[in-house]
């Protein structure tokens, strides 16, 4: 079969994948016409869907929103005197952000791989309970040098939250299906900023409580929160298709056909080994997904830790700040899903990512240029939320479902989401105390680079799926390959086609 000059412009469905040719037309029953893959003659493809959102995504959404807010309510807690208690100077609450992106990053593609050694549910619910409780002890904390203990062990903790959850994710839906999915789960990270802002307004009249400072409760109350609710998701995080006890044998194996249909076969069977990561960094792609996703994340995490302290200066409260901080988040959240709704009506990823870059850049745009009109300034805020914070999983989705396979998808994953939190450093000295009187054009101007170059990535991502595409399609399509070497290429085998 081949498939027409529109599939790779993302206007069908990729069925060029033919890993399983022979599979039969049964007559009955409900039968996905995209994939030709028949459904369990006792329910709906549409039913089934449907239980594997309810039983996936709110699971992991909610874990990655207590990650995020864990990770950042240190920007919550700097408002209630963090830094005085502590007696940070100069840029040292800068370097306490930094260093948890150091582990955070070195340990990505290692809990990738421990997470299909033990079970997503074994280790994303032990990595839960880690980081909280490292998180009730950065409450705790007496100095400089237990806050930057705190904040690395932190990051080890969480190292395997976003990239195993959307690793997990990636192995439950089609292509065609993945991206609103991603988007919600991804824009938890827009509801902890929300609700980070409310808990900490509420949290703060705390204040002085038992001889702590608000900033203490914050961190107290919040990692209790993310203790007990990981002891109850250790019994409900799903684990992959293949290993669902939730789901009958039938079920299982529609859901097994239909992924290995629409993105080849898994190769879930074999673990993955130091020749399977070596192979995934050979192909170029790999190297410009990991700048798409870099350069957001400068803007994206600048945003996270230092909103409350930028709004501040518009001349509000302590409790006024907490609350000025959830709109933008909240306006974030649903520009997402719509962006995410569009983009997987219409199967394609490249625009969507594109547009909401621009209209990040308008955002800081204004920020720099404009410095006497609060509620321009705090209008622009809104643009840089809903851009950032929308491209983002839009980025990510595309670029994780365009892998093939377990072993690409969970290298490369990891690779991603690792390599792109550098500029989670970078983005933790982009607003210096030094710079508050020249109303921070220094850090606006370094996110407004870094989003460039995230566009300039994609762009290049773009043009290289495209080529590709077109140019399998010239290519003969009997090369005399076995199932096994197809299933080993994954997203590299002739007959795969990537969604642009």
């Amino acid at each position: 079969k081949s498939s027409s000059p529109d599939s790779f412009l993302g206007n069908e469905q990729y069925a060029p994948n033919h890993y399983d040719p022979d599979t039969a037309h049964p007559p009955a029953g409900d039968y996905d016409e995209d994939l030709h893959v028949q459904c369990p003659p006792h329910t709906t493809q549409r039913k089934l869907v449907a239980k594997i959102d309810l039983r996936v995504i709110p699971v992991l959404s909610i874990l990655y929103l207590l990650a995020f807010l864990d990770r950042t309510n240190i920007a919550n807690a700097s408002i209630y005197g963090l830094q005085e208690e502590l007696g940070l100077r100069g840029s040292q609450y800068n370097t306490a952000l930094t260093i948890f992106f150091v582990p955070y990053i070195v340990f990505e593609i290692p809990s990738n791989i421990l997470l299909k050694k033990l079970k997503p549910h074994v280790w994303l619910s032990v990595c839960m309970f880690a980081f909280g409780f490292v998180t009730i002890c950065q409450g705790l904390v007496q100095n400089y040098s237990g806050l930057l203990a705190t904040r690395f062990f932190l990051g080890v903790a969480e190292t395997g939250m976003f990239p195993g959850s959307f690793y997990l994710i990636g192995m439950w839906y089609k292509r065609s299906e993945a991206q609103r999915r991603y988007t919600f789960f991804f824009s938890s990270t827009s509801l902890a900023g929300a609700f980070g802002g409310l808990l900490a307004s509420a949290i703060g009249k705390m204040h002085r409580m038992r001889g702590y400072l608000g900033w203490r409760w914050i961190f107290i109350l919040e990692g209790v929160l993310t203790c007990v609710v990981a002891f109850v998701f250790y019994f409900v995080i799903p684990d992959f298709p293949e290993e669902a006890k939730w789901l009958s044998e039938d079920e299982r194996t529609y859901i097994q056909n239909r992924l290995r249909k629409d993105q080849g076969r898994s190769a879930a069977e074999r673990s993955i080994g130091i020749r399977d990561v070596i192979n995934v960094f050979k192909d170029y792609k790999i190297f410009v997904g990991g700048f798409m996703y870099f350069g957001l994340i400068v803007p994206a995490y600048s945003y996270a830790f230092f909103a409350p302290g930028i709004i501040q200066t518009y001349g509000y409260s302590r409790i006024q700040t907490q609350l000025h901080s959830v709109p933008p988040w909240a306006a974030s959240f649903a520009f997402s899903m719509i962006i995410a709704y569009f983009s997987d009506k219409l199967k394609h990823r490249f625009a969507f990512t594109i547009a909401p870059i621009c209209l990040a850049i308008v955002g800081f745009g204004i920020l720099i240029t404009v410095h006497d009109n609060h509620t321009l300034q705090y209008g622009a805020l809104f643009l840089v939320t809903m851009g950032v914070y929308s491209a983002m999983p839009v980025i990510v989705c595309w670029f994780t479902m365009n892998l093939g396979g377990h072993h690409r998808r969970s290298v490369g994953t990891a690779w991603q989401i690792g390599f792109g939190n550098i500029g989670g450093i970078i983005a933790t000295y982009s607003f210096l105390p030094d710079d508050k009187p020249d109303f921070y054009r220094t850090g606006y101007s370094i996110c407004i680079g870094f989003i460039c170059l995230s566009a300039a990535s994609c762009i290049m991502y773009a043009v290289s799926v495209l080529w590709q595409n077109r140019m399998r399609e010239k290519a003969p399509t009997d090369l005399g390959l076995t199932e096994f070497e197809k299933t080993e290429q994954g997203d590299m085998s002739p007959d795969y086609r990537y969604l642009l």
